[in-house]
């Protein structure tokens, strides 16, 4: 029998038949074994974890069998709860495998603090006011005392006067000292100026006397 004739053959076709089966049996097993193994058909729904606390998200979580993992604090955000999630990846209602780990940012305990810069005083309130509201800060009362210009002469909160370097929580009030204008001292500063000059001619006196 010539090898063509073979390849027609009865047994042949039959032997080869049963290789084709074999091999779609071979395949359908382990197309079943992944998928059994991969938990392919156990899909759980993320739930949405907004404004929960952590303790409350680390219980549901692990009824789910799911993770979680915290990333960096994000800003403050006034309208949820202090430590509590405000944003989450993968979103409510992705579905993901059992033990998936999810992605939390907690909302801070509150806004951070915003060092007060130098070379605001004796600058114009057109400079002062951006600057101040760029590094997150409201401004107050604006008011006004004697001096020779209006540029700003002082920076207060809450009724204390603020120096350069201080550090105040972001959307502090700010208020405002300014110059009126009028060419006039504010005359407490005359008073104590008087004061010391004074003082320091009456000790000359006294040191010349003896």
């Amino acid at each position: 029998m010539s090898f063509f004739k073979f390849l027609f053959s009865k047994t042949f076709l039959i032997q080869l038949g049963l290789a084709v089966l074999a091999l779609v049996l071979i395949a359908f097993i382990t197309l079943q074994w992944l998928d059994f193994s991969t938990n392919q058909d156990q899909r759980i729904e993320v739930p949405d974890l907004g404004r929960l606390s952590l303790d409350v998200v680390e219980e549901r979580l692990n009824e789910m069998d799911l993770r979680y993992e915290i990333l960096d604090s994000a800003n403050y955000n006034p309208d949820y709860p202090r430590y509590a999630v405000i944003e989450q990846a993968p979103l409510p209602g992705k579905y993901v495998k059992e033990n998936r780990k999810i992605y939390l940012t907690l909302n801070p305990s509150g806004y951070r603090k915003v060092t007060i810069p130098e070379n605001l005083i004796r600058r114009t309130r057109r400079q002062v006011e951006p600057t101040l509201k760029s590094l997150g800060f409201e401004i107050g009362d604006v008011t006004t005392k004697p001096d020779i210009g209006t540029d700003v002469l002082e920076l207060r909160h809450r009724g204390r006067l603020l120096e350069p370097g201080d550090e105040l929580m972001k959307t502090s009030v700010i208020d405002l000292v300014v110059g009126d204008g009028s060419g006039r001292f504010d005359m407490e500063e005359e008073t104590d100026s008087l004061q010391v000059n004074d003082e320091y001619d009456y000790e000359t006196e006294s040191n010349d006397e003896f």
